[in-house]
């Protein structure tokens, strides 16, 4: 069994400075990683699916890069629209998947499954895109890896989620195009996404394509096209990607941050307890 653990969208700020005037999304992290090192099974590693920081500063990124640290296992990150692409390779000098050029994009093997990262940021907005360089290059990469299963990484989902102005601000252009290609691969196990501060998941290309809660603050749940841009204290968590062998299919669990009663038996002497 493999298991993947995704993170996505810490908002990291410099130490001491709170988001939004009211939210420390540092402890909020540091309690993530904390819930990652008590999971049962130790995870083979961990994937960051963009917003690493609120402004894509070098303090920012060292700050982040301290709250990491207690991982022991591979930590994999990939840009969002909140993050400067220079800034963070130059932060992560040891991150050499970052690459070079226009675009953070890397395939990695993790045990069976590799992973697929795709850039949908834009430099300077909150929207996305997935232009053909980028499309090309990700069908190259699954050629390559017919064989295997894939899960694909991107910051920015490339569906509507009914959210009106997390939508306005979502994959404006290249999502039929995606979903064109992935249609044509049997492979992709999941595509995971950031950037919706919410567990959606949506049937895409004919597999399942997926954004994960945040660390901190969520995303207000609210359906209204016209709905405020707003944000809420909803409990954090990730999701827990595990390939099943025997099966031969991911399994997606979403994991709740923090510490919690239990674990308790249901049964003594074999019977039910009363």
């Amino acid at each position: 069994m493999s298991i993947i653990v995704q993170l996505t969208d810490p908002h990291i700020r410099e130490p001491k400075q709170l988001a939004y005037g009211r939210i420390d999304t540092a402890s909020y992290l540091r309690a993530g990683v904390a819930s990652i090192k008590a999971l049962r099974q130790r995870p083979h590693a961990v994937v960051i699916t963009g917003d690493l920081t609120d402004f894509g500063r070098a303090t920012e990124y060292a700050h982040f890069k301290e709250l990491l640290s207690p991982l022991d296992i591979p930590v994999y990150l990939l840009p969002g629209n909140h993050d400067d692409r220079q800034t963070l390779r130059d932060s992560f000098p040891e991150h050499t998947y970052l690459g070079q050029g226009p675009f953070i994009q890397y395939a990695v093997d993790i045990g069976p499954v590799r992973v697929i990262a795709i850039d949908t940021c834009i430099a300077g907005e909150s929207g996305g895109s997935l232009c053909t360089e980028r499309l090309d290059w990700l069908d190259a990469m699954l050629q390559e890896c017919q064989d295997r299963p894939v899960i694909i990484a991107m910051h920015h989902p490339p569906f509507r989620t009914l959210i009106g102005h997390m939508d306005a601000i979502g994959l404006n252009a290249g999502s039929d195009l995606l979903e064109a290609i992935v249609s044509q691969y049997k492979n992709i196990e999941r595509i995971i996404c950031g950037h919706l501060h919410r567990a959606i998941d949506v049937r895409f290309g004919g597999t399942i394509a997926s954004t994960s809660p945040a660390p901190a603050h969520q995303v207000t749940l609210d359906l209204d096209d016209a709905a405020a841009s707003t944000w809420m204290l909803e409990p954090p968590s990730f999701r827990v990607h595990a390939w099943d062998a025997r099966s031969r299919r991911l399994v997606t669990h979403l994991a709740p941050i923090g510490q919690f009663e239990g674990p308790y038996p249901f049964h003594d002497n074999g019977a039910l307890i009363d």
